[in-house]
Formats: structure tokens, C-alpha cells, sequence
């Protein structure tokens, strides 16, 4: 008698079967595949996961559509972005998800917008709605949503001074930790960057910035090439910054971001210093480079922005100390006009 292959029905062909989807409720769905032999099952499944992104579904809900979307899109967004969107389904999504897409509706969505900004910011709501309408537009086309979104607010971005920094490299001078804020402050690097950047990409005092540590949807970090085109730069930094990394082989700062970030917390509470993130050290780089007067284009280029805008929304309305620099010396002037008249 003739040994049963793995996957063979009675009928003597091969059933295989291929990941579908995940449901709101955390089932798994799968696929199902019949032929006389395994290749033959396994060309038909290869037909089907190639078109099911594309392929309009007869009849699914919102929280699958939001699924296939993010499939769709495994292979073109960083692993960090992908992840961000599958926590914006599993987190966001699982009530509005259960209507058929079909079914949706303008209200619903309105709804659903306005409950989540009782609670959370307007651009995590943005977002959230950006994700939503995305995957409304790739499987229901001539569905068009009339949504109205919260009001943007300006972010409460602290930037740090020159006195805050130089507290901080006292405080963690001689460890990687120093290296790591050197580069953010001084260049601007970002952790991902920072904890990517091998000793190999140094030459001289120019660092080139080629690529980044992110987290995937696998909740491992992995070194991916930048996001955007402008993130590729090469940046040129102080001697004595070169000189600390000094004598390193292979990756100049062997920590994960996340561990950057714990040990960042830690030299801000024994430095006492305000609460900031490690991000934050990017907004003192631009901040004091347009306090110097170095022009914005030249800005733009050294911390690698995606956009002017973008540069200019975020970083430059923090620029706290400038100001209070200014407003001392227009305020000096016109004390020193009248000071016979009043």
C-alpha cells in the first residue's frame, strides 16, 4: 500500500492552505487549495496571494479591508510604519470594523472620528482616519466619505539649551550614552540612525547617514534603509565628536533605540533636569543652527527632513532661547529711547 502524502484527501489530491486574514477577534482564516499534485496547489495559491491584494472582494468588513490595505502595503512602507498600522487596527478599529464595507457610511465615520477625539490628539486621530480612508479607497473606490477632523493644536515642544546639554554630557560623559546624545544634538542624527551607524560609515569627520534601526511588525529591530530620500545625507561634525567614537569596529553605539531611550530617561533624572525626550536633542540642533543664521536649505539638508514644511511646522517654534534673546535687545532699545521722557 502506497504511503499517504502529507496534505492528501481520500480522493488522492493535495490540499494546501494559505493565510487569509485575521479577524477583529484574533481567528486566523485560511485559505484552501485542491489539486492532483502539491505543484499544482502550490501554483494556485501563488495565483491567488499575488492578486488578493488587488482583487476586490464580493463582501468584507472594515476591519478586513483595513487588513488586505496593510498587506497591500508590506512591501513598499518600513517595518516601523506597518507596525504603527496594525496597532491602529487592533487598538482603534475593532467597533467601526464590524460594519460590511458596503454597509459604510459617512455618519459612521463621522461617529467614529469625533469619539476618538474626546480622548486622543488630533493627529493620532488624523492618522487613524488616513488609514481608514486609505483602505476604504483601495477596495470600495466610489464610496466617498465627507468627514470633518479635529482641530490641529500646536505641539508643546520643550527644546533644550545649550545649559541643558552641557548638564546632560557631564552627566553621562565617557559612556555610549554621550556618543549617542553627540550625535543627535550636534548632528541631528535619530536613534534609528544612531544605533544603524557602523564604524565603516565614518570617513574623517563626515559621517554618512545610509540607513536606520526600526522595529517590525515582528516586534524585532531590524537595520532598513532611511524612509525617505532626504534622510541619505552626509554630515560633518566636530573633531572632538569624531574623536570619541574613536578606535570602535562595527556598530559605534551598540544598543537598540528603545534601550537609548531607557537610559536617556535615567541621565535626565539624575541631571535634573526637565523631563525631554532623546528625540528632542534634534529640535536644540535646528533650533540653535537658525539662531546662528545658517539658512534654512542648509538646515534642512543636515537633519534630513522630509520637507521644508515639515522643518520649519516642528523645529523652529522652538526656538525659546532666540527669543527671549531678541525680545531682551528690541525691549533694551526702546527702554534706552525714552528713558528722558518717561
Amino acid at each position: 500500500m502506497a504511503k499517504k502524502k502529507k496534505n492528501q484527501l481520500p480522493s488522492g489530491s493535495i490540499r494546501i492552505q494559505v493565510y487569509d486574514y485575521t479577524d477583529m477577534d484574533g481567528k486566523k482564516h485560511y485559505k484552501s487549495f485542491t489539486a492532483p499534485t502539491r505543484q499544482e496547489a502550490k501554483y494556485l495559491a501563488a495565483q491567488w496571494k499575488a492578486g488578493k491584494a488587488t482583487k476586490k472582494p464580493v463582501r468584507i468588513t472594515l476591519y478586513e479591508a483595513v487588513g488586505r490595505y496593510i498587506d497591500a502595503k508590506a512591501g513598499v512602507l518600513s517595518p516601523s510604519t506597518i507596525r504603527g498600522y496594525q496597532r491602529m487596527q487592533e487598538c482603534r478599529m475593532k467597533d467601526i470594523g464590524r460594519i460590511w464595507l458596503d454597509e459604510l457610511n459617512t455618519t459612521d465615520v463621522q461617529i467614529w472620528v469625533s469619539n476618538l477625539s474626546k480622548s486622543l490628539s488630533p493627529k493620532y486621530v488624523r492618522n487613524l482616519y488616513g488609514l481608514l480612508s486609505a483602505s476604504v479607497e483601495m477596495f470600495a473606490p466610489d464610496l466617498t466619505l465627507k468627514v470633518s477632523m479635529p482641530e490641529k493644536k500646536r505641539p508643546d515642544l520643550y527644546c533644550p539649551s545649550d545649559d541643558d546639554v552641557k548638564k546632560l554630557l557631564k552627566q553621562v560623559s565617557g559612556t555610549d550614552l554621550e556618543i549617542a546624545i553627540l550625535l543627535a544634538a550636534f548632528g541631528p542624527m535619530r536613534r534609528g540612525e544612531i544605533c544603524a551607524l557602523e564604524s565603516s560609515d565614518i570617513r574623517g569627520n563626515k559621517v554618512s547617514v545610509t540607513k536606520s534601526m526600526v522595529m517590525g511588525p515582528d516586534q524585532t529591530y531590524h537595520i532598513k534603509q532611511p524612509k525617505t530620500y532626504g534622510s541619505y545625507r552626509e554630515i560633518e561634525y566636530p573633531e572632538f565628536v569624531i574623536k570619541k567614537m574613536a578606535g570602535r569596529k562595527g556598530r559605534i553605539i551598540n544598543r537598540s533605540p528603545d534601550a537609548i531611550t531607557r537610559a536617556f530617561e535615567r541621565a535626565i533624572d539624575k541631571s535634573g533636569l526637565p523631563r525631554f525626550r532623546f528625540h528632542d536633542l534634534r529640535h536644540y540642533a535646528a533650533s540653535i543652527m537658525h539662531a546662528i543664521g545658517v539658512p534654512d536649505q542648509y538646515i534642512l539638508k543636515r537633519g534630513g527632513w522630509s520637507s521644508d514644511n515639515v522643518m520649519k511646522a516642528v523645529y523652529r517654534n522652538a526656538i525659546d532661547i532666540e527669543t527671549v534673546r531678541q525680545n531682551k535687545k528690541i525691549n533694551g532699545h526702546f527702554q534706552e529711547l525714552t528713558c528722558d521722557i518717561v
